[in-house]
C-alpha cells in the first residue's frame, strides 16, 4: 500500500509518501510545498493544489492521509491552515483516492504509543520507524510522514474516519 501523508499549511504543506508491506514502512518520497508570501492569495493556494496533483499523479498512492484541523488560538494562523487544508482535500478528492483524516493525538498515539507525546518524540520515531539519517525538516514534512504511517497503522481497523 502507498500512503500519502499531508501536513496542510498555507505557507509549508508537509508531504510525506510511505509504502506500507507485511507490517513495515518503507519512505518513497517527502517533503516541503512552500508558497512565498509575496505572491498574491489565490495564486499561492493555485501553486498548492497544483503541487499537490503533481505529487498525486507521480506516486499513485492507494490512499491519502491529512491531519485534522485543530483549534487555534490564532484565528488568522486557523484561517490560513484551514485555507491550505482544503485544497489538499480538493486535490486529493479529485483524483478519486480515498482520503482519510487524523488528529493530532490520533498521529502521536499510532506513531510514538503516547496521544501526549512531545514534538521530538514523534519525530525521533519517525526516523526510526523509516530508518532515516536524520529528522526530516522542516517539521511539517516530520509531520506529513506520522501521518502516513499512522493510517498504515490504522487502515484495517473499522471506524476510520473517511471523506
Amino acid at each position: 500500500m502507498i500512503i500519502l501523508g499531508i501536513d496542510p499549511g498555507f505557507a509549508i504543506t508537509g508531504y510525506g509518501v510511505v509504502k506500507y508491506e507485511g507490517n513495515k514502512f518503507s519512505v518513497v518520497d517527502y517533503g516541503a510545498i512552500t508558497t512565498e508570501s509575496s505572491m498574491e492569495f489565490p495564486k499561492r493556494l493555485l501553486y498548492l493544489h497544483d503541487s499537490l496533483k503533481e505529487l498525486i499523479s507521480r506516486h499513485k498512492p492507494d490512499a491519502i492521509s491529512i491531519e485534522e484541523l485543530f483549534f487555534n488560538k490564532n484565528i488568522k494562523t486557523a484561517l490560513t491552515v484551514g485555507h491550505g487544508r482544503g485544497v489538499a482535500v480538493l486535490a486529493a478528492a479529485e483524483s478519486g483516492i480515498d482520503v482519510y483524516e487524523y488528529t493530532p493525538l490520533q498521529v502521536k498515539q499510532s506513531v510514538v504509543g503516547y496521544g501526549r507525546a512531545e514534538k521530538a518524540q514523534v519525530q525521533q520515531m519517525i526516523k526510526v520507524i523509516l530508518n532515516l539519517p536524520k529528522i526530516p525538516k522542516p517539521d511539517d514534512v516530520a509531520d506529513a510522514l506520522a501521518i502516513a504511517i499512522c493510517h498504515g497503522h490504522s487502515h484495517r481497523m473499522a471506524g476510520l474516519t473517511k471523506y
